[in-house]
């Protein structure tokens, strides 16, 4: 074989190593666990052997959603998808994202990718400060029926973060149509206050940040868990209402909720016990006058003061947990547009809405300062 024989050979060779690296895998290849979340149920990853690409599933991504699973593949160093494989394909890590939820941003931000964010649902109502640093490259999208589908194509996404309410977002059919890879993020629909919060990792890998996600995520069970202990050795538990009627009806979350669960780790007792379901439901005004009558707090009341309170709802002004001014609000960081931090970085951090709450419940456990919650006064 002469030596222009054996560098063909040579070449076809290495052609071929290259192409069988990137030859699609089979479906059920992708079985091995690369993180699975302790926390959170909405979201599992998985890899496989000898392969750079990673698949990211996402269970049941809005509410009422039972079996539904949506699935986004990671292509990497030049892979394919598995063949058959009818979900959504990211070609490398994402690196400009449109988020059409706040906590999408503040997601990407305990990730150390916060940056990647190009476009953004509702800008004005955003607290993040990088995002409020750098509006002039930063696109609103809109929301709802006035989605700017003009200005999303122009920001030119790798990959848009979605959610649902009772089904599939509207957006969806408008990204395929595209070929905008889009994923579904789940953390609103957590129970567990760690589980939302968890969510950082599902969004990390993602755009190639899965280390740093898992670096951030890692101390605040650990501070969580602390603060929950803690409170363990207090004796009495507050009774403790929620929120204010909406038009005509006061909608309560379930006993298994996020909130719910934050007020009994932080040694409270949530009042409205009737919600055994997954959502939250309304209840008679009639049933949440007494409820409040009985409180010994009122937690996420949307008045700027006590007078405004009494204005608006005369009936509640002799409610004890008025009468003594225990009367709280979750807006201590909302913006002059109405945006409010409590629902972005308040659900990458847990640990320090429980710390709020502890001190709420339990001043004298706790003397660092509010981060979330103000009193009215």
């Amino acid at each position: 074989m002469n030596l222009r024989t054996r560098c063909a050979a040579l070449l076809a060779a290495l052609l071929l190593t290259a192409a069988c690296g990137r030859r699609a895998a089979t479906p059920d290849a992708f079985d091995t666990v690369l993180y699975a979340p302790r926390y959170a149920a909405g979201f599992e990853l998985l890899g496989a052997d000898g392969a750079a690409s990673t698949l990211l599933k996402v269970r049941d991504p809005w509410q009422g959603a039972e079996g539904v699973e949506t699935r986004l593949f990671i292509a990497r160093n030049g892979e394919k998808a598995p063949e058959g494989f009818e979900g959504q394909v990211l070609e490398g890590d994402a690196r400009r994202v449109v988020c059409m939820s706040s906590s999408h941003v503040a997601l990407l931000d305990a990730a150390g990718a916060v940056e990647t964010v190009v476009g953004v649902s509702g800008l004005d109502f955003l607290s993040n400060a990088h995002v409020a640093a750098h509006r002039e490259r930063i696109g609103d999208v809109g929301y709802g029926g006035n989605l700017n589908y003009e200005l999303l194509v122009a920001l030119a996404p790798d990959l848009v973060l979605l959610y649902g309410v009772n089904g599939a977002s509207t957006l969806e059919p408008k990204l395929r149509e595209l070929g905008i890879p889009y994923l579904y993020i789940g953390d609103y629909l957590e129970e567990d206050p760690l589980g939302k919060a968890e969510w950082m990792i599902a969004v990390g890998e993602a755009v190639g940040r899965r280390a740093a996600a898992e670096a951030a995520f890692a101390p605040i069970p650990a501070r969580y868990d602390a603060l929950k202990a803690r409170v363990a050795e207090a004796l009495d538990a507050p009774s403790v209402m929620l929120n204010i009627p909406y038009g005509d009806a006061w909608f309560m979350p379930p006993v298994r909720s996020y909130i719910a669960r934050l007020i009994a780790d932080a040694g409270g007792d949530y009042i409205c016990k009737s919600n055994e379901g997954g959502s939250s439901l309304p209840i008679d005004l009639e049933e949440a006058a007494r409820l409040v009558l009985e409180a010994d707090l009122w937690l996420n009341v949307q008045a700027a003061s006590l007078d405004e309170l009494r204005s608006r709802f005369p009936k509640f002004a002799d409610a004890r947990c008025v009468r003594n001014g225990y009367v709280w609000n979750c807006d201590l960081r909302a913006n002059a547009a109405g945006g409010n931090d409590f629902w972005e970085s308040g659900v990458v951090r847990p640990d320090l809405v429980l710390r709020d709450l502890v001190r709420i419940f339990h001043p004298e456990l706790v003397d660092e300062p509010f981060v979330y919650y103000r009193k009215l006064e």
